[in-house]
């Protein structure tokens, strides 16, 4: 199985980031991350009460604005956060992403 494309952290902009995290969903997705460390896409159409193929595609923007990466086990593609290039990159961006309360999303 191919790895998604996770992109260089030099490449990340905030402009990316922000625009991936303006939707509510992919904020909670980040805070389900957050608070699980590492997750698969089953367990968040659960956890949000949509369609996989909707999580996926979250997921996938997430990956893609360089908040999330993948791994592959088996069949799965299981998700965690960059938290430490993040960090690195945008100080405190995460830390204040978990901490807004779900009447803000």
């Amino acid at each position: 199985m191919k790895k998604p494309y996770q992109p260089p952290i030099e490449s990340i902009t905030i402009t990316k980031v922000f625009n991936a995290l303006s939707e509510p969903n992919r904020v909670k997705i980040i805070r389900c991350l957050s608070d699980s460390f590492e997750n698969n896409c089953t367990s968040y159409s659960m956890k949000l009460n949509l369609p996989k193929s909707t999580v996926s595609h979250h997921i996938k923007v997430l990956r893609e604005a360089g908040l999330i990466q993948a791994r592959i086990e088996g069949k799965e593609h299981i998700y965690s956060l960059r938290q430490e290039e993040i960090e690195t990159k945008f100080p405190g961006l995460l830390k204040m992403i978990t901490q807004i309360g779900e009447q803000n999303i």
